[in-house]
């Protein structure tokens, strides 16, 4: 187990980071998001590989700003962030707690893999309203209130919510 001078083990620093909430989705943790690839401690050092979500993520910056804010802390004097672009991030990252997270949230998660014969093909999902669990629902727009969701309406219980886009 790698530590700190300060004792602060990877599996800590891991504790952490499950803490910093995506700005965007404040329900989920950047951990829970799966944006964080890669932990290592050396003495008051530590060095950590993020993959941003997509190209041009106005989250990305606040990862990297919280990380560090959070890390400092706790007693580390240098924080070496670095971004990781390959394997491209990809929902599938998601954890299950971050799709329940979303849910309980009132946004959709996304409905499959990427590697879904669906998705492949283009079709539209089959998303299923966080809040009565109606698969009744409509696309209203392709954005929602990011860009990484869309916007839909259930028929049956009439609610607006956000569908995390299966990307």
């Amino acid at each position: 187990m790698q530590e700190s001078k300060k004792g602060v083990s990877v599996e800590q620093v891991w504790e952490i980071l499950k803490e910093i909430p995506d700005p965007e989705i404040p329900v989920i943790s950047i951990t829970d998001l799966g944006v964080v690839r890669e932990v290592k401690v050396t003495g008051d050092q530590v060095a950590i590989k993020i993959t941003p979500t997509y190209t041009g993520c106005p989250a990305t910056n606040i990862f990297e700003q919280d990380i560090k804010i959070e890390l400092v802390k706790v007693g580390f004097k240098q924080i070496d962030i670095s971004f990781q672009y390959s394997p491209a991030w990809t929902t599938d990252w998601l954890s299950e707690e971050a799709r329940e997270k979303l849910r309980r949230f009132g946004i959709a998660p996304p409905d499959g893999t990427t590697s879904d014969k669906n998705f492949l093909l283009g079709k539209d999902p089959i998303v299923a309203c966080p809040q009565c669990k109606s698969t009744h629902t409509e696309m209203v727009s392709q954005f929602g209130s990011t860009a990484c969701k869309s916007l839909y309406k259930c028929k049956d219980c009439l609610e607006p919510f956000d569908y995390f886009k299966c990307i």
